[in-house]
């Protein structure tokens, strides 16, 4: 997206490069009593990933290698490759994929989730809910 200013360099060697990768506005500070997760996702090569599902909060993501097909309820399947990030608000979103698309290598991605402790990481949407909800698919 853009790089940031390099650190100052130290004494003792180059200074770190800081490279935004993604920006989502209008975001707000974490309310108090909830916790920043940072989980990694690994897809077995070909792996369909989970049934359809949601997350209890919003997720800021960074796909670290491979290629995943996403989707969100609302939106088109779109592909994000490795180094590409993405936004997903969670709530009452529904995440209808997330599959890897390499057949013989395993993908996987860093995701940052804000939600109270102790949240599930997902819940499973039940096929009666989806059909209700077909037209935001």
């Amino acid at each position: 997206m853009s790089e940031l200013p390099h650190h100052p360099a130290a004494s003792d060697g180059p200074p770190a490069r800081v490279e935004i990768l993604a920006e989502t506005p209008a975001t707000a500070p974490v309310p108090e009593g909830l916790v920043g997760r940072t989980i990694l996702v690994s897809f077995p090569p070909g792996s369909p990933g989970a049934p359809p599902h949601r997350h209890p909060g919003p997720i800021y993501g960074y796909v670290v290698k491979g290629a995943i097909a996403f989707q969100l309820e609302g939106e088109p399947e779109r592909v994000i490759k490795a180094g590409e990030a993405f936004f997903e608000p969670g709530g009452d979103v529904i995440h209808l994929k997330g599959a890897n698309l390499l057949p013989d290598e395993e993908s996987a991605l860093l995701a940052t989730m804000i939600c109270e402790p102790g949240a599930p990481v997902l819940t499973f949407v039940s096929t009666e809910e989806l059909k209700a909800r077909g037209h935001l698919a």
